[in-house]
């Protein structure tokens, strides 16, 4: 980006925060009410440091649809559009790959000793197994069985792909990663794959095979002799982005989930279900809750993989937490 488009972007934010401020003054801003408001809907709860982040959210989509805060309270009942809207402006969806390293290296050690077991299950039954079709259904189906990850909270998706790529990396392809979130729009470009240079930089060497440019020499040539304003608008929509490689995407997949509520995502039971940075912004009693969903959907035997530091509170007994200098996990004992 060049010197003159920062310029126009950095005018039109200071234009949008100076009408932001207009009107919240002008509609005398509940923030206690907004609160409630976002914790009824998906147990969010902002920390008091971050007010500002709940009124900007308001007043900018107040300000997107050309409503008042108080037209915006008034139809967020009857407009989903609208709710979700809100929703997404609300949520904090930073992210990035690889963030917690130790963990990822946890997940994908784990995957290679399922992996190793499953051979040694199949190596032992093509010994013993009669010639039986009840006995090669069975053989086939342990053979089939797939590594499920599920990945809570996992915003614009760089938790996800960096899992995909771990394993991957490993020649690991029997697995199935599910990442879920509140906001749709996150989850629009968790689906898309595609993220910036500062994100690739983050990458270890062994997983850049897993990504691809986004778009071919040719744009970046066609670049060179377009006039400069329409070079501009150009590269602002084909800026030097990259996307993960499709082969991956079969493994992957994303749903919007919002974690308070009963229903879990998916039928299956998981070996890993990872929720990082995301239990400090629900009251306590809301975390153990989650945390009480979240073990009914791991798998005996499987693992859920907290934030260091997250949820020490909890002692479930059907879960024990392991021993491990870097990571907060925890395994699935008993049903």
């Amino acid at each position: 980006m060049n010197n003159h488009t920062q310029k126009d972007s950095l005018i039109m934010n200071k234009a949008d925060a100076l009408a932001a401020e207009a009107l919240k003054h002008d509609t005398a801003f509940d923030s206690e009410q907004w609160q409630r408001y976002i914790e009824q809907e998906i147990g969010f709860i902002l920390p008091t440091v971050q007010s500002n982040w709940l009124i900007n959210a308001v007043s900018q989509t107040a300000l997107s649809y050309g409503l008042s805060i108080i037209q915006l309270w008034n139809q967020l009942p009857f407009n989903y559009e609208l709710r979700q809207q809100l929703l997404d402006k609300v949520l904090i969806h930073e992210s990035r790959f690889f963030r917690h390293l130790p963990s990822i290296k946890f997940i994908t050690e784990y995957a290679l000793q399922h992996q190793r077991a499953q051979l040694i299950n199949a190596s032992s039954s093509n010994h013993t197994a009669s010639s039986s079709d009840h006995t090669n259904n069975s053989k086939a189906t342990k053979l089939d069985e797939t590594f499920r990850i599920w990945s809570v909270g996992c915003a614009s998706g760089q938790e996800t792909w960096s899992l995909a790529m771990s394993l991957a990396a490993k020649q690991l392809t029997n697995y199935s990663i599910l990442g879920t979130d509140v906001s749709q729009q996150a989850l629009k470009k968790a689906r898309l794959g595609q993220y910036d240079k500062k994100q690739q930089a983050l990458i270890p060497q062994d997983c850049q095979q897993f990504i691809q440019p986004l778009r071919p020499a040719s744009i970046v040539e066609e670049l060179r002799f377009l006039p400069v304003t329409r070079k501009e608008n150009t590269e602002k929509r084909v800026r030097a982005h990259w996307q993960v490689m499709p082969t991956l995407k079969q493994h992957v997949r994303f749903a919007l989930h919002n974690i308070i509520d009963k229903e879990p995502p998916t039928p299956h039971l998981q070996q890993v279900i990872v929720c990082q940075n995301m239990l400090l912004y629900f009251r306590k009693f809301d975390q153990r809750d989650i945390l009480a969903r979240l073990s009914e959907q791991c798998a005996l035997g499987g693992y859920i993989i907290l934030a260091p530091g997250e949820a020490l509170f909890w002692r479930p007994s059907n879960m024990r937490r392991i021993a491990h200098p870097q990571i907060n996990a925890w395994q699935k004992i008993s049903a």
